[in-house]
């Protein structure tokens, strides 16, 4: 059993890297990109510019959720050892997913909407969907988090130890 933990926080260790080798790519190609927006003395119009930058935006985006969400595993599986069973760890770990996915749909919404305004605004409806998308699962993430209060109430000792872990983690 101690074999098999110790695989599956190998397995978690790579997941994590490689999500942060993911956004650091993504941040050097936003990096290219703003580059290619405003370098001086290219020939480009100021909304090829503009678009350029928007595209950045959306890179830099996701190379932040892909951080954020390497953070969460290396915290979540590895440092804490999380057993998913735990309502408390449950919603915790889904929580910090979920802020990530929607604060990400949110701003490629926003993205989107800037983008396709005056160039196609015939996509207007399927950027509107992302919108509606994030929407839903701050909603549905709303009504998880009030049904898991009454769980927690029945385990307030692993809320008191999910504070204990959250203090060794943060030192």
């Amino acid at each position: 059993m101690k074999y098999l933990q110790k695989i599956a926080t190998g397995g978690f260790i790579l997941i994590a890297l490689l999500f942060f080798v993911c956004g650091l790519s993504l941040i050097v190609l936003g990096a290219m990109e703003i580059w290619s927006a405003l370098r001086p003395g290219d020939e480009q119009s100021v909304q090829d510019r503009f678009r350029l930058i928007l595209e950045c935006i959306g890179l830099l985006t996701i190379a932040v959720a892909a951080l954020e969400l390497g953070q969460t595993v290396l915290e979540e599986e590895v440092q804490r050892a999380v057993h998913v069973s735990s309502p408390t760890r449950l919603r915790r770990f889904l929580s910090r997913f979920l802020i990530v996915v929607v604060v990400s749909l949110g701003v490629e919404c926003l993205v989107g909407v800037f983008q396709f305004l005056h160039t196609k605004p015939e996509l207007l409806p399927h950027v509107a969907s992302i919108g509606v998308a994030a929407a839903i699962l701050l909603a549905c993430w709303g009504v998880f988090v009030r049904a898991n209060v009454e769980a927690e109430k029945l385990e307030p000792a692993a809320m008191h130890e999910a504070q204990k872990e959250d203090e060794h983690v943060e030192t």
